[in-house]
């Protein structure tokens, strides 16, 4: 990226370069970040550094390099602040409410400035797939521990019971009927937009909860409530928006996703770097 092209794009957005801070390179206070993006409310605004961070943990990328939390004189922590990296502040803003014009000014923003070296990631919804994706593999995981303890024995079979409770169909033909040819090592899960992933991800916690709640023991009373449950949520979603949950669009994998953010969080750093060799009559321009 040439730096006629990086003023342009600064320029698109120059209260959020002014606000930069500097210790050994650019950092953004969360409190600043907030007013930026119109939020008046750190409780509000909370959520979507929570998200944001999620991402960072999802992507096995170090949570403490990108928001640090600020220690008052008394060596406790400020609960309402961070230092964020330009990669943070990114992951925020995508994160942040995009009814909110300050928010979509900064995701176009961010999507603009990365826009060079990034193929896959189109727009905000990408990176809160990411995210819900990573809240969907922590619930996978817990949901299995409930299932096994109440006495699943063959977990593909009650797995199963829930995909055809939800798609009217096993998951074998429901990853032929979308048109995918899935490796050993992938899961249909990859390759769900963020509105599929939501729904499964409420699938998987309301079938637990019922597991839970009803103290339900045994292979078949088990798979019949992931089928009862993921029936539930095929009803919700035909009632609410008229489309079947197997018709949604199968969206681009996920690994993908998550190696381009990878490289976003490299590229921004190398950007950083570039910016602090600049003259200031090179910033100005």
């Amino acid at each position: 990226m040439g730096k006629s092209e990086i003023s342009k794009i600064n320029r698109s957005y120059e209260s959020f370069e002014d606000y930069a801070k500097d210790n050994g390179g650019p950092f953004w206070l969360a409190s600043d970040l907030m007013k930026m993006l119109g939020y008046k409310d750190f409780n509000s605004f909370k959520k979507a550094i929570n998200k944001a961070i999620g991402v960072c943990s999802t992507l096995d990328i170090s949570i403490e390099d990108h928001f640090q939390q600020i220690k008052s004189e008394e060596g406790k922590y400020k609960v309402s602040n961070y230092r964020l990296t330009r990669f943070a502040c990114y992951l925020t803003s995508m994160n942040a409410d995009v009814r909110k014009p300050q928010v979509a000014a900064a995701q176009t923003y961010f999507i603009s400035l990365a826009e060079a070296f990034r193929k896959y990631i189109q727009e905000a919804e990408d990176v809160e797939r990411v995210y819900i994706r990573g809240e969907v593999t922590q619930k996978v995981s817990t949901l299995s521990g409930a299932a096994k303890e109440a006495g699943v024995v063959d977990y593909a079979l009650f797995q199963n019971a829930g995909y055809r409770g939800m798609y009217n169909m096993n998951l074998r033909k429901l990853e032929d009927y979308k048109g995918l040819k899935l490796k050993p090592s992938k899961t249909i899960l990859d390759y769900m937009g963020k509105e599929e992933l939501a729904a499964n991800l409420f699938r998987f916690t309301q079938t637990e909860a019922k597991i839970r709640r009803e103290d339900i023991i045994g292979q078949k009373p088990l798979e019949r409530v992931a089928s009862e449950v993921g029936k539930k949520v095929r009803e919700t979603m035909i009632e609410i928006s008229g489309q079947k949950p197997e018709d949604l669009p199968v969206a681009e994998d996920i690994t993908k996703i998550r190696s381009e953010l990878k490289k976003t969080q490299k590229e921004f750093k190398k950007l950083d770097k570039s910016k602090r060799k600049q003259t200031p009559k090179e910033k100005r321009n």
